[in-house]
């Protein structure tokens, strides 16, 4: 072990200390920890992202895949071009978002996927289950607001800037 190392920890654990306690004067206890703890450390988001992360979080990607889904079967990356399409590119979906939602999809059993060709692993093609669409209504509703007020805020920004 290095000499000083222990005398370091010690100084590292009192600034540590020092950052909880300044923290301390934060008036919920939530903010006291995350502030605390939130690394000092620059986001590297690409100004998109601040749309797409809260459309994830909002259940907008599942919205829109039960909702192609229950008009034909889709695979993929037809689910990608269509929202892209839908949106005029403004969103743009990853195949490391869209595989793994289309998965968890089908083990919640929203959605059902068939291979194009069963004796290989081609496109695998996703249709929306009775389940599915019992799921669909409820998250028509429920991201209705988010998107309500996405709207607004949009239109306000607009009014502001543009007059």
């Amino acid at each position: 072990m290095k000499e000083g190392s222990g005398e370091s920890k010690k100084r590292g654990g009192k600034e540590r200390a020092k950052q909880v306690a300044e923290a301390a004067h934060a008036t919920d206890a939530a903010d006291v920890t995350r502030e605390a703890f939130r690394p000092k450390v620059k986001p590297t988001r690409r100004p998109s992202d601040v749309f797409l992360g809260e459309f994830r979080r909002r259940d907008v990607f599942p919205l829109l895949i039960l909702h192609f889904c229950s008009s034909e079967p889709s695979y993929g990356n037809n689910l990608i071009s269509q929202i892209e399409e839908l949106t005029s590119g403004i969103m743009s979906v990853n195949p490391n978002t869209i595989y793994p939602l289309l998965r968890e999809l089908e083990a919640n059993g929203f959605i059902e996927g068939q291979w194009e060709h069963p004796e290989k692993r081609s496109r695998r093609f996703y249709s929306i289950t009775d389940d599915g669409k019992e799921e669909y209504k409820r998250l028509r509703t429920a991201v209705k607001p988010f998107l309500d007020a996405i709207v607004q805020g949009v239109k306000l920004i607009e009014k502001e800037i543009y007059g």
